[in-house]
């Protein structure tokens, strides 16, 4: 309860303070390239409830035809606006709005498209789905780079599913296990400050 009092609250006063950040990158958005603003996408949320993610849209509205879910480094289909909302990870932040009517939490697993929880273990489900999915956590910090580690790879998608998902699933299911008001804190801090960064961060020295 206090942790989705703390959601709700910060959540809410996050939408109104940056209210007017929100409409100039609207604005920009569409004034880049044509489509929508917003890019909505099917996610796994908790208990296995899929829902619709809330980002700014970053890449071409017919990426999707163009190419895999994942992003694999200077992806062409990325727009101009959206390699900065991207690296500044604005683009994120729409997804307070998911905060605040329940669907996700400020701390959280990131969330997952089905096709990839499809190779989840029991284990793994029954874990890291047993509390909302968040707009940060341990492992998106730790793996801020991730477009980059995949870029080179032989195989991205194989270096996904056998690599980074796993680490991912283990450092999610270590934050399941020891969550608390303070820990939530602390990763929203360290987020905070890993703004603007590229290089990936651990939550015990700030930077790796």
């Amino acid at each position: 309860m206090a942790k989705r009092l703390f959601d709700l609250f910060c959540a809410g006063l996050g939408l109104l303070l940056l209210s007017p950040l929100l409409l100039v990158v609207a604005i920009w958005i569409k004034l880049d390239s044509p489509g929508p603003v917003m890019f909505r996408q099917e996610r796994v949320g908790r208990f296995g409830k899929p829902f619709h993610i809330h980002k700014f849209r970053s890449m071409r509205v017919d990426a999707p035809a163009l190419g895999p879910q994942i992003t694999i480094g200077q992806d062409p289909r990325i727009t101009r606006s959206g390699r900065w909302l991207r690296a500044s990870k604005i683009d994120e932040l729409p997804q307070l709005w998911d905060v605040f009517r329940g669907a996700m939490s400020l701390v959280g697993p990131r969330p997952e498209v089905p096709r990839y929880v499809a190779l989840y273990t029991s284990e793994q489900r029954e874990l890291v789905l047993s509390v909302r999915p968040g707009i940060t956590d341990p492992a998106s910090l730790q793996f801020r780079n991730e477009s980059e580690i995949l870029a080179s790879a032989a195989d991205p998608e194989r270096e996904y599913v056998d690599v980074i998902m796993p680490a991912k699933l283990q450092i999610a299911g270590d934050y399941v296990r020891q969550a608390s008001v303070w820990t939530d804190l602390r990763l929203i801090l360290v987020t905070l400050g890993a703004l603007g960064h590229k290089d990936s961060y651990s939550v015990s020295n700030n930077k790796k």
